[in-house]
């Protein structure tokens, strides 16, 4: 995913992916990837430091558990504050989406 698109994005796709299942870092990344139709691949680099942030914000929450290949990770959930989370930064997608779509004259 580009750097500038990213800064933008990723909380509002992470959010999204939480609240459909709780997941580990490496799910979160690859459903991004799958929901995206591989349009959007996330970096690691990238995804650690937002959930660090999301979950600093109260968001969601991190628990070590035990991974289907047997190995401790850890998986985040979305919190009640995560939920409300959800719809203001889809709010804020919209009116971005919107003002780009007439900036490009799309509208």
């Amino acid at each position: 995913m580009p750097a500038d698109l990213l800064q933008g994005t990723l909380n509002m796709l992470i959010l999204h992916v939480l609240a459909q299942a709780k997941a580990n870092g490496y799910e979160i990344a690859k459903r991004i990837e799958q929901r995206s139709d591989d349009a959007l691949a996330v970096d690691h680099g990238s995804l650690y430091p937002a959930l660090r942030r999301l979950e600093a914000n109260g968001w969601i929450e991190a628990k070590l558990e035990t991974s289907p290949t047997n190995r401790q990770a850890r998986y985040y959930a979305l919190t009640k504050a995560g939920r409300q989370q959800i719809k203001v930064e889809r709010a804020r997608w919209q009116a971005a989406a919107a003002a780009i779509t007439k900036v490009m004259g799309l509208a």
